[in-house]
C-alpha cells in the first residue's frame, strides 16, 4: 500500500473514531458542539409570568412541565403539525385559538410523553389537565393551552402533572421563563431561547421565545414546540396573520432528519401590556419576531440529534420559488449528502443526485454548485479551477454553505440543515430503552 493511500486509511479512521466520540458524548447528554455559549438574558414580558416543576412524567430529578400564566385580553396565534396522526394536545389547540380573548390565558407543557396515538385516553388526558389548570388560575378551560412532547403511544401519566399545579401556581414569575425552556427538553442538549426588542413609534416592544427540538426535524407548519411572547397590542386576525407569513421562511424552512412529528406546535401570545398597537404590516415588528423565530430555528438544527455541522443550503435560478424549496429540501434531506458531510467529504456528486431526483426542473447543462466561494462544478461539469483538497479543506468547517444555481429562472431559496452521524444512530436506536 502507498503513502498517500495509507494516510487516507488513516483519515478514515480518524473520522470514524471522531463520529463515535461525538455520538457517545451525545448519548450521555454533553452540550452539542454547536450549541451557543451561554441562554440569552430573556426580557421579561409584561403579563405574562412563568413556572417549571418536576412532575416526573418520564424522568426522574429533572424539570419536566412548565407553566405559563397570560393576563386577560392576551391574544394567542399558533401554527401546527400538519401530521395525519397529530396529537390530542394539538388537536385541542387548533380548536381553541381565538376564543374569548378577553380572558386570561395559560399555556401548560410537560415532556417526555407526547399523548400522541392514545386514541380516548389522550383527550381525556388533555381535558383533565386544561380542566384543573382552569380552575386554579380562575380561567376558561378554552383559554388552557397544552402541548406534550415525548414518546409516542404511551398514555400520559396527567396525573403527575396536576398534582404539581399547586408548585407550579406558586412558582410563577415574569423571570421564570428560561426554567421554563429547561423543562420542555427531551433529547435536547441545552435549552433554547431568543429575544428581540423594537422600537414602534416611540416606544419599546418587547419579544421572547423558547423551543425545543433535536430531532423527528421536518417541520411542515412550524416546527417541534414553540412558545413566543410579546408585550405588544396585536389582533387576534393579525397575529395569525404574521405568524403564519413568517413560519415559512423560519420554522418550515429547517430539517434534522427528515421526520415530521405528530406533535409540533408553535403558539405566540401578544400580552399588550405595553400598550403599544402593532398592525399586520408592521416591518419592524415583523422583522424583529422573524429574527427571533429564525434563531430558534437555528439552535434547533444546532441541537440536531449527533449534529456536528450547521449547514446553510442555497438554491437560486430556479424556474419559481416553489422549485427552489423543493432542490433545497432534497439537498438537505439526503443522507447521502449529510453522511459525505459528517465523513468530512467534498462529494459534490451527491449533490448532483439530489437535484436530479427531486422532482423539480432542472437542467444538467445549466447548473453551478459552490463550497462557500470555492466553485464546484458548472455548465454540467466539474470547474476546470476546482481543486479537491479546496474542497476537502472547506469541509472540515463546522459551519457550511452550499449554493447551487440552477441558472433556468428567478427562483430561490434557502433551508437549514445538519450533518447525519453515527451519534443519530445511538440516541434514536436507545430513545425508549
Amino acid at each position: 500500500m502507498g503513502k498517500t493511500a495509507k494516510i487516507k486509511k488513516l483519515k478514515k479512521r480518524l473520522r470514524k473514531l471522531k463520529a463515535r466520540l461525538v455520538a457517545a458524548e451525545t448519548h450521555t447528554h454533553a452540550v452539542a458542539p454547536l450549541a451557543p455559549p451561554f441562554f440569552p438574558d430573556l426580557p421579561v414580558i409584561g403579563g405574562a409570568r412563568f413556572s417549571a416543576a418536576k412532575a416526573g412524567v418520564k424522568y426522574a430529578d429533572r424539570l419536566d412541565v412548565m407553566l405559563a400564566e397570560l393576563q386577560p385580553g392576551t391574544t394567542i396565534a399558533g401554527v401546527f403539525t400538519k401530521s395525519s396522526t397529530r396529537s390530542a394536545p394539538v388537536l385541542d389547540c387548533q380548536a381553541k385559538l381565538g376564543s374569548n380573548p378577553d380572558a386570561g390565558a395559560a399555556m401548560l407543557v410537560n415532556a417526555g410523553n407526547s399523548n400522541a396515538f392514545t386514541g380516548g385516553a389522550g383527550e381525556k388526558s388533555v381535558q383533565a389537565i386544561t380542566r384543573q389548570v382552569a380552575d386554579a388560575l380562575s380561567i376558561p378551560e378554552n383559554r388552557v393551552y397544552t402541548a406534550s412532547t415525548g414518546v409516542i403511544g404511551e398514555p400520559l401519566p396527567h396525573d403527575r402533572i396536576t398534582a404539581s399545579l399547586d408548585d407550579l401556581k406558586d412558582g410563577l414569575s415574569p423571570e421564570g421563563l428560561e426554567q421554563a425552556a429547561d423543562a420542555i427538553r427531551t433529547t435536547d442538549t441545552f435549552a433554547k431561547g431568543a429575544k428581540a426588542e423594537v422600537k414602534i413609534g416611540d416606544r419599546m416592544v418587547q419579544i421572547a421565545g423558547i423551543a425545543k427540538g433535536s430531532g423527528m426535524i421536518a417541520p411542515d407548519m412550524a416546527t417541534m414546540l414553540v412558545f413566543i411572547f410579546t408585550d405588544a397590542t396585536i389582533a387576534q386576525d393579525d397575529l395569525q396573520a404574521i405568524l403564519s407569513d413568517l413560519t415559512g421562511t423560519s420554522f418550515n424552512s429547517i430539517t434534522v432528519d427528515s421526520d415530521t412529528s405528530t406533535s409540533d406546535s408553535l403558539l405566540l401570545a401578544a400580552t399588550g401590556a405595553s400598550g403599544v398597537a402593532v398592525a399586520r404590516d408592521n416591518e419592524p415588528f415583523r422583522t424583529a419576531l422573524h429574527g427571533v423565530m429564525l434563531d430558534l430555528a437555528h439552535q434547533v438544527v444546532r441541537d440536531g440529534e449527533g449534529a456536528t455541522k450547521f449547514v446553510e443550503i442555497r438554491v437560486t435560478g430556479a424556474q419559481s420559488d416553489t422549485d427552489a424549496r423543493t432542490h433545497a429540501m432534497a439537498i438537505a434531506n439526503s443522507p447521502l449528502v449529510k453522511t459525505a458531510i459528517a465523513g468530512e467529504d467534498p462529494n459534490w456528486g451527491r449533490i448532483v443526485m439530489a437535484i436530479g431526483k427531486s422532482g423539480a426542473y432542472a437542467e444538467r447543462d445549466k447548473l453551478s454548485i459552490r463550497f462557500g466561494d470555492i466553485l464546484v462544478a458548472e455548465n454540467g461539469w466539474v470547474s476546470p479551477d476546482y481543486r479537491e483538497e479546496d474542497g476537502a479543506q472547506y469541509m472540515l468547517r463546522d459551519e457550511l454553505t452550499i449554493s447551487v444555481d440552477l441558472g433556468v429562472g428567478d427562483g430561490a431559496s434557502t433551508v437549514w440543515t445538519c450533518d447525519l452521524t453515527h451519534g443519530y444512530i445511538q440516541i434514536n436506536a436507545d430513545y425508549r430503552s
